[in-house]
């Protein structure tokens, strides 16, 4: 009876949903009260009833009813609880599930908190993000259905796949999902705009604080999915262009460039159109994602299923949300005139650059990701499209961000002097060389790669601590002075200071993980050692045996400097006889300073207990993580900012569309 319940309030979400657009989308246009009134109320309706749909399926995987074709097809009595639980978004018609229970949320969060909206914008909002619920609520009530029984009823579940059994994927597409979904607030925001009309300071500080929980939460999920890459995997890297991992980068590059124009339209009213370009892009680069891994058209070991019928309905659903919103985009765009004239030395221009090279590498990105496709369909060939394109085209148009980045930052609203910026850029300029003649110097292989890297994260984060020095006069007035002017500095700025910091460390840790490793490959029998990075490592046994629902080969390893025992290891080979397949799990030691890396692999002929090893050593890795939670903080800090809080501008929203509010100062970015 439960999975009845479930797809009941699937339906019930469908139906709603369309009540929830009819009258959002009526109701903004005719301007009926009654009619705008029952969009808010139609939102909050849906999110309960996918909530309900959701937590039907959760108990459904938790209790092992294996009349549910969901969790016979990703599920097994042997699981723990935790996985039989993750198992829910492991499954294609379980995780689309997890899809509409955000968006749901989502819109009914809009329904709540943004009270203080003009009626028919928030109507308008709520009717667009209708439209996309129901949308995605026919692809899952008529072709993913979570709730389908089975009859008879097996005695067990053919179990998940190995490789999503890990603790990090109970956070990795819950937040990946939060970013991938959250777009569509600024979709919807861009529509309603677009059919209101109207896109002004007022507007942009609305749409910001719904980007900032999309773009944060995104760029939490993608650092998630390179950690579990880094450690379920195997190999000993966390990104290796992964259709799939492009899929997500794509929306995080786009929304990137969205915060960036939405900062210029807040601040100078200019950029209105590029901005709503941004806010279709960053949602229709997360449906494009949703058909990557959905179609089976490309192959990834983060594909969920291989149905070309569900992906081409998928690609029909972008096609038909993206092609109408640039339709409307170009009927609208000679009414979204710049406000605000800036000269060409000013840092309205480098966001501008800062954008556009952002959309390049997008579209580089794009370019590589479906290229094997269009070849495959137009010549008939089967290409492969790796990380040396990707390298070539684009790494460099990277540089040429964080490049770009320290000006940015140091130059000011409307104009600026090119000669008084490039004294300000004469210190960081000088500790960039100095950094890469350093890194240079200690590098064996590698050293122009190295170089680069080393004088790129100094020169953004020397350029980052100069603008807080420079907004602070540090140095120019009393201390006390300097910190009670960092105090009123707004948590905008903060927050987008630590963004950019979060950048800078990111580049020294994919040096650690790249140009700086160490490697070792062996083929050992208990009682013979082996070197990495001036340690020697003794595999001293194997023990075998069952664990849960997989048997487990565990090796012991001892590592040792001087004769003195520093660490152990105990990585594992995995078989899920179930799934018929097998997994590696990697040991690994975290220390502030770099990461030292085991895999266990195949088994040799030369011994019952032989095995081939290999040992990794990265310097400073952890500094990737640490600059990806940097980056996240940097969000949360944003979006605290009492400006972009949910209802803060209650007093100050206008009435009507017709009667804007006058734009408030904004921090630079």
């Amino acid at each position: 009876m439960l999975p009845e319940i479930g797809q009941f309030a699937l339906i019930l979400a469908l139906i709603v949903s369309v009540v929830q657009t009819v009258s959002g989308l009526y109701g903004g246009h005719t301007r009926q009260a009654h009619a705008m009134a029952l969009a808010p109320t139609a939102a909050v309706v849906q999110a309960v009833a996918v909530l309900v749909a959701f937590a039907v399926l959760m108990i459904s995987h938790g209790t092992s009813d294996f009349s549910v074709e969901n969790v016979y097809q990703n599920s097994h009595r042997d699981m723990p609880l935790a996985f039989k639980l993750t198992a829910v978004w492991g499954s294609h018609e379980g995780s689309m599930l997890l899809w509409l229970m955000v968006l749901a949320q989502l819109g009914a969060a809009v329904a709540i908190f943004d009270r203080h909206l003009p009626a028919t914008l928030r109507a308008r909002v709520l009717g667009v993000q209708g439209l996309v619920g129901a949308g995605f609520l026919a692809f899952s009530v008529f072709t993913s259905n979570p709730f389908l029984r089975m009859d008879p009823v097996p005695a067990d579940g053919r179990d998940l796949n190995p490789l999503l059994q890990d603790i990090g994927l109970v956070a990795h597409p819950p937040f990946l999902y939060l970013g991938f979904v959250g777009f569509s607030i600024a979709f919807s925001f861009a529509v309603a705009a677009l059919l209101e009309r109207r896109v002004d300071p007022v507007w942009a500080r609305w749409v910001r604080p719904w980007t900032l929980v999309a773009w944060t939460s995104l760029t939490l999920g993608i650092a998630l999915g390179a950690g579990w890459a880094y450690y379920e995997l195997g190999w000993g890297g966390f990104w290796f262009w992964d259709p799939v991992e492009n899929a997500s980068l794509m929306p995080w590059l786009a929304g990137t460039a969205l915060l960036h124009s939405a900062a210029v339209v807040e601040k100078r009213d200019t950029l209105k159109a590029w901005t709503i370009l941004m806010a279709i892009t960053a949602f229709s680069t997360s449906i494009l994602g949703t058909f990557v891994v959905r179609s089976g058209l490309l192959t990834s070991v983060h594909a969920f299923a291989t149905d070309p019928t569900r992906g081409l309905m998928l690609l029909a659903l972008c096609v038909l949300f993206t092609g109408g919103a640039l339709t409307l985009f170009a009927m609208r765009a000679q009414a979204l005139r710049p406000g605000g004239a800036f000269q060409l030395v000013s840092r309205e221009t480098a966001l501008i650059v800062n954008n556009v090279l952002l959309v390049v590498v997008l579209a580089t990105v794009m370019i590589g990701t479906f290229w094997p496709i269009i070849a495959e369909v137009v010549q008939g060939e089967t290409v492969s499209v790796g990380p040396p394109y990707y390298t070539l085209t684009a790494i460099p148009l990277a540089v040429l961000i964080a490049v770009a980045m320290a000006p940015g930052v140091l130059t000011p609203w409307k104009r600026g002097d090119s000669q008084k910026i490039s004294q300000r850029l004469a210190a960081p300029a000088g500790l960039a060389l100095l950094a890469a003649g350093l890194a240079f110097w200690l590098t064996g292989q590698g050293k122009a790669l190295a170089s680069m890297g080393a004088a790129i994260a100094v020169w953004v984060f020397a350029g980052s601590v100069l603008d807080v020095a420079h907004r602070i006069k540090f140095g120019a007035v009393p201390m006390g002075d300097a910190l009670r002017r960092a105090m009123t500095l707004p948590r905008a700025f903060w927050g987008g200071t630590l963004a950019h910091i979060g950048i800078a460390v990111i580049v020294i840790g994919m040096l650690g993980a790249t140009v700086w490793k160490h490697e070792s490959l062996a083929v050992l029998e208990p009682g013979q050692s082996m070197s990495i990075a001036g340690r020697t490592l003794t595999y001293d046994r194997l023990e075998t045996g069952r664990i849960e629902n997989y048997e487990a080969e565990t090796g012991y390893f001892t590592m040792s400097k001087d004769g003195r025992t520093i660490a152990t290891f105990t990585p594992q080979r995995r078989w899920y006889p179930v799934a018929e397949m097998a997994t590696t799990e990697a040991a690994i030691r975290l220390t502030p300073l770099g990461d030292f890396y085991i895999v266990l692999g195949d088994p040799r002929d030369s011994g019952a207990e032989a095995r081939v090893v290999r040992a990794y050593r990265h310097p400073w890795v952890s500094l990737l993580w640490g600059g990806c939670l940097v980056m996240v903080i940097g969000g949360l800090v944003s979006l605290s900012d009492r400006r972009y809080r949910l209802g803060v501008a209650a007093k100050r929203a206008p009435p009507a569309p017709e009667t804007p509010a006058p734009s408030a100062g904004v921090a630079a970015e």
